[in-house]
């Protein structure tokens, strides 16, 4: 096996663990709020925009280690941390030690999250990268599932704590794996390797430093596409969190039903979705160098609609049916727009556009999405909260399209 694809394979597995990890709380929402630390829907999301927070406020940190440093043993050191904390989780005495222990969740994950998108473009090369991030975001529906399936049984069999612990115990041997990786030099795989022609001093001007981060700025594409990705974010992170709440409380599906039932949907979706997400847009790319955008763009607006209807639909089988074509569409865009992301940058800066990226779409996204939608299901209902997805899931896939067709417009102004 050569190195490029041992990293991806490695990079998927870690991955897998980090949306375990990372939605385990999702499958015991309802068992928190009846447990003895009496978790309110408020507090349900503000355990979820802590993570967040704490997520984005250290990916730029990460991100400029991450374009100077060796990122396998950045990325050893973010999977210990996230396992470790996962697992003290399950020790939790009241809200504010549960939310002291999620937080720590996203100081890990921020080391991975942010460096490994770099690593796997340096692994290979740009024709490939759709596909290849196809596979890695694949790990995210399979992880969130098995994290769903794994919290549901395990809390009813042995309780919420139990969760926790299990979710933490592969992290030490992730963390090992790391270490092994392969860290190729910057941009070894561009044609013009990587910018190599640059000079000494205009690499170091950009990496890490307030220039590298006024040229993402001015780049508008990247901009554009971060923004619809904050959108996207925002309704995924409500939708994460609250699905299996919502399945439970006001469609009255058993706890059992509701985590194992949305976890299976969750992952036969995902690797359907992303695989032929990522597939499509290489191909397209024949077409349109705007493919990434474009089927990222118009999955998320047919989404809309059907997420509406899985929210309002009293019926099962429509309201399933609906959740599920949602989750499918959604899940294809997961590939292209990380592609897009890391394709309209230089190499020498893709870490840190990556972490741009993640403390963006967080800070606009899914910071504040859960605590919101606590907010006003304590207020009024969670059926009503819920309806702020679909309308988010609209403007991300307006501003995704719009992109792809600006870019293209200025593209064939140019050749004329």
């Amino acid at each position: 096996m050569n190195v490029a694809r041992r990293g991806l394979i490695i990079l998927s597995l870690i991955n897998l663990f980090n949306y375990v990890d990372r939605y385990i709380i999702a499958a015991i929402s309802e068992s928190l709020r009846h447990s003895s630390l009496h978790i309110s829907d408020l507090q349900y999301g503000l355990l979820g925009s802590g993570f967040i927070i704490v997520y984005m406020a250290t990916a730029p940190v990460f991100g400029a280690l991450g374009d100077t440093r060796s990122r396998p043993r950045l990325i050893a050191l973010g999977v210990t941390i996230w396992s470790v904390a996962t697992a003290l989780g399950g020790l939790a005495w009241n809200f504010a030690s549960l939310l002291a222990a999620r937080a720590m969740v996203g100081v890990g994950e921020a080391a991975y999250g942010t460096i490994s998108p770099s690593l796997l473009a340096d692994y290979f090369k740009k024709e490939f990268r759709g596909r290849v991030f196809g596979v890695f975001f694949l790990a995210i529906p399979v992880g969130f599932g098995l994290g769903l399936a794994i919290g549901g049984l395990m809390d009813v069999h042995f309780g919420w704590r139990s969760a926790f612990f299990v979710a933490g115990i592969p992290g030490l041997v992730l963390a090992w794996l790391a270490l092994r990786l392969h860290d190729p030099p910057r941009g070894a795989t561009e044609a013009d390797g990587g910018g190599r022609g640059r000079t000494e001093a205009d690499e170091g001007g950009q990496r890490g430093t307030g220039a590298g981060y006024a040229a993402l700025l001015r780049n508008r594409p990247y901009v554009l596409t971060v923004l619809g990705y904050a959108a996207y974010t925002f309704a995924l992170g409500g939708m994460a969190l609250y699905i299996v709440k919502f399945l439970e409380r006001v469609r009255g599906v058993s706890q059992g039903q509701a985590s194992v039932g949305f976890a299976a949907a969750v992952i036969l979706t995902g690797l359907i979705g992303i695989a032929l997400g990522g597939w499509l847009s290489d191909r397209l790319l024949r077409v349109t160098k705007q493919s990434y955008l474009w089927v990222s763009g118009i999955a998320t607006l047919i989404a809309a609609p059907l997420a509406l209807v899985g929210l309002t639909a009293a019926t099962p089988g429509v309201y399933w049916t609906a959740i599920i074509s949602a989750q499918l569409l959604l899940f294809a865009s997961t590939g292209p727009i990380n592609s897009a992301i890391v394709n309209v940058v230089p190499p020498e800066i893709r870490a840190t556009a990556v972490a741009v990226s993640i403390f963006t779409i967080h800070i606009l996204g899914d910071v504040p999405s859960p605590t919101m939608i606590g907010w006003i299901s304590d207020a009024t209902t969670l059926q009503k909260a819920v309806l702020i997805i679909p309308v988010a899931l609209l403007l991300s896939g307006i501003v995704w399209t719009y992109a792809a067709w600006r870019e293209g417009h200025l593209a064939r102004r140019a050749v004329s």
